[in-house]
């Protein structure tokens, strides 16, 4: 079943006409509706590319969060081989909210780390909906630290509305840890690659990516606060997510014009959920474009590197 998103109710009419039109159809061989029918797809269709060329920064915060847009475990299965996973911090529990492992990508040896939101209820629950725990990111630096030793690249896929905020959380040191993986991506000398796929949340999402190259999704979004949080806190109302989400230039599109951002994947119409295999073939193209780029520069060229792009960050297009 399709889910159709608030701004697209009149998309969700016309392809339920369509729909409703080809299943009378199979019920009754004597109906011809197919004329019909394609109208009304012709008529979708359009709509969609209008609904689509003039997306608001909030209208993209809401496909960012899209339930059928593809997660980190989509993209894991179809792009890297003999996956292996991590489970653990070895100091407190395993985070089912933050996947890892060593893997092949293209046949090359790397390491992966992502962050898993679900698919349904019960996975949604169990993987805490893509808000990792101390724990999470302490597993997150054992991945990186076993990269570096082995000397394979680091791939990340950030999708996460932020890291969890409870008391449990904050008990077992969740900024430190937040800041320790922040710290050790600028401390190892492999390359590290970083794509938004969806949500990139606070300083929940940092810790990931901070990268050699960061990508991000047409319609993904990476920001210092929700809209949500972002409108609480200076208007004390959540319901200005909108005009909050103008404010915070979280788009990909804002992002890449001040340098945080590094190339943009181009969505399918509609979004990544309308051709998932597609979008997952085209981020899997560009990683490896971005891995041919970093190959070659050794690991005291890579951290210099990147200490000095995230050391720049701020000083281009804050102008505008």
């Amino acid at each position: 079943m399709t889910h159709y998103l608030d701004f697209e109710k009149p998309l969700a009419e016309i392809e339920g006409k369509a729909e409703e039109l080809r299943a009378i159809a199979r019920q009754s061989e004597e109906m011809d509706v197919e004329d019909e029918a394609k109208a009304l797809d012709r008529k979708a269709d359009t709509l969609l590319k209008e609904l689509y060329s003039k997306l608001t920064p909030w209208r993209k915060c809401q496909v960012a969060r899209h339930p059928d847009r593809p997660h980190c475990r989509d993209y894991i299965n179809a792009l890297f081989t003999e996956y292996t996973p991590l489970a653990g911090d070895r100091n407190f529990a395993d985070d089912h909210a933050v996947m890892g492992g060593m893997a092949r990508f293209d046949g090359r040896p790397v390491v992966v780390i992502g962050q898993e939101k679900g698919h349904d209820t019960k996975t949604r629950i169990e993987r805490n909906f893509g808000m990792a725990r101390p724990e999470g990111y302490r597993k997150a630096i054992r991945l990186m630290d076993l990269a570096d030793r082995f000397n394979l690249p680091v791939i990340t896929l950030v999708d996460t509305p932020g890291a969890y905020p409870g008391k449990g959380a904050e008990e077992r040191g969740q900024s430190e840890a937040i800041a320790r993986s922040t710290e050790k991506c600028l401390q190892i000398g492999v390359p590290i690659i970083s794509t938004i796929i969806g949500e990139g949340g606070s300083g929940g999402a940092v810790a990931f990516a901070t990268a050699d190259k960061v990508m991000m999704l047409e319609h993904s979004v990476y920001s210092v606060i929700s809209p949500e949080g972002c409108a609480s806190i200076l208007w004390k109302d959540a319901e200005k997510m909108r005009e909050a989400a103008e404010a915070l230039r979280l788009t990909a599109q804002d992002l890449h014009k001040l340098g945080v951002c590094d190339r943009i994947v181009t969505e399918p119409m509609g979004g990544a959920h309308r051709d998932r295999q597609g979008i997952i073939a085209s981020v899997g193209r560009n990683i490896g474009q971005l891995l041919k780029d970093l190959d070659g520069q050794d690991s005291k060229t890579l951290i210099a590197n990147r200490r000095k792009k995230f050391l720049a960050l701020g000083s281009k297009g804050l102008a505008s």
